[in-house]
This record gives structure tokens, sequence and C-alpha cells, in this order.
């Protein structure tokens, strides 16, 4: 999944699996694009200054690939498959997340 609106209808599921999945992929596909500002800022490429301060970010972004692991972690217990068609969105987020954490702590 690329973009929210991928993830509409799933989202008005009636089926709580959906509606989790959605979730999950909605965050991932949040959690991108705040990582892909941070790398940009970071760059010195970013088109815009930013009204919270990095600190800020900083602590958004690792809470969300906490909160993540914790839907990773559900998913498992509660048996929902959460990979789309390709199969690979967990182990996307999980590379973003890796990567995120690594850079935030050098």
């Amino acid at each position: 999944m690329d973009d929210l609106k991928s993830t509409v209808d799933m989202m008005i599921s009636d089926d709580y699996k959906e509606r989790f999945k959605a979730e999950y992929h909605q965050l991932v596909i949040r959690f991108g694009k705040l990582r892909a500002m941070l790398e940009k800022w970071d760059s010195g490429e970013l088109s815009f200054t930013p009204t919270c301060n990095r600190g800020i970010l900083n602590m958004q972004a690792r809470i969300m690939a906490d909160y993540i692991t914790v839907l990773e972690s559900r998913a498992q217990i509660e048996g929902i498959f959460l990979s789309d068609d390709s199969g690979n969105t967990t182990e996307s987020a999980n590379s973003l997340k890796a990567a995120f954490l690594k850079d935030s702590y050098n």
C-alpha cells in the first residue's frame, strides 16, 4: 500500500481485522512520510521550515515506530495477516523502523 486512499475500503469495513489492517497500513505510510521529511531536513533539502522543533518530531517518529511494533505484535497474536498483495508491508515497516532508529542514535 502506497497511499492512504488505498486503505479506505478496509477502514470502513465491518470486519475489525480489516479496520486493524487499515490502521496499520496508514501508520506505516505516515511513518514513512515523516521519516522522509526528517531525512530531507537533515540533508538541507526540505522546502519549508517546520514550526515544530526537531526533538518533538523525533519523539513522534519514535512513538510511531513503537506503535507499529505493538500493532504487529497484536496482529500475530490475533492471527491478522498484515502484508499487502506483494507480501512485504511488515518487512517494509521493519526496514523503516530500523533505519530510523539507526539514524536517531548515530
